[in-house]
């Protein structure tokens, strides 16, 4: 009788494995069929997440590394070429030092930033203020753009510019989307939703002050939909307004009531 063997022995960093053929009526006639090894080597941290059961993906790991070097070439490059206009403009030169040296200069280049709006800075301090704002620039929407009029859209900095020039709060930008057939909605900087709160908020006092009290305002500030909702509901016994139709519907008309 002929029997299929498959032998393994699991390591930390490698895999061996035998198969063979074992016949119990006739020894002679048994073999080794196959026989090898896969060597997985692995980092310190890697083996003890290993050996502690915690799942691991190398390919992970190697491309948040990749990443942070691709971001650090990028803001290189930046800083490179925004070196090169300021020189161009005759704003620094190559003796000027653009970074900050002596005592109690750790934070200088941030009270410059600060000073700038409403002070004048000489010309090579603004060049530091522009070199340091380069380095970091903001938040900008990690979502994925399906062609060119959606990247517009996902883009923040281009709405919040488009809000700006075009004196729009969100809900009046989104809402004429909306009825342009667009699908895909902006993503609003905070500060553009605080702001439209607060037009939306002092234009409506005129009309039900005893509700719009700038009490009820602090008191539901920071809130989500539910919870904003039940204060509204035990308080003034009301709740949002009936919006009814399909899906696309509902949200047409609740952006423009807002």
């Amino acid at each position: 009788m002929k029997k299929k063997i498959l032998g393994l022995d699991l390591g930390t960093t490698s895999i061996g494995f035998a198969y063979i053929i074992e016949d119990s009526e006739n020894p002679a006639f048994s073999s080794i069929e196959r026989i090898g090894v896969r060597v997985n080597p692995l980092t310190t941290d890697e083996q003890t997440n290993f050996e502690k059961g915690k799942p691991i993906t190398t390919n992970a790991d190697r491309t948040l590394k990749r990443g942070a070097r691709r971001n650090l070439q990028r803001y290189k490059l930046r800083r490179k070429n925004l070196i090169a206009a300021l020189k161009e403009a005759n704003f620094i030169d190559e003796e000027m030092l653009l970074a900050e040296s002596g005592e109690n200069s750790t934070h200088e280049t941030w009270r410059l930033r600060a000073k700038a709006v409403h002070e004048k800075i000489e010309k090579d301090q603004f060049a530091r203020v522009l070199l340091l704002i380069n380095k970091k620039r903001g938040y900008k929407s990690s979502r994925k753009a399906k062609n060119d009029d959606e990247g517009q859209i996902i883009d923040g900095m281009a709405v919040a510019k488009q809000l700006y020039e075009d004196g729009l709060t969100p809900g009046q930008l989104t809402f004429k989307l909306l009825k342009n057939g667009k699908k895909a909605l902006p993503d609003f900087y905070r500060s553009d939703l605080e702001n439209e709160l607060d037009k939306v908020w002092n234009f409506q006092r005129q009309y039900h002050p005893d509700v719009l009290t700038e009490t009820f305002r602090k008191e539901i500030s920071g809130l989500g939909q539910r919870a904003t909702s039940a204060i509204f509901w035990n308080q003034y016994k009301f709740n949002t307004a009936e919006n009814k139709g399909a899906r696309d519907e509902k949200k047409l008309q609740a952006y423009k009531w807002r």
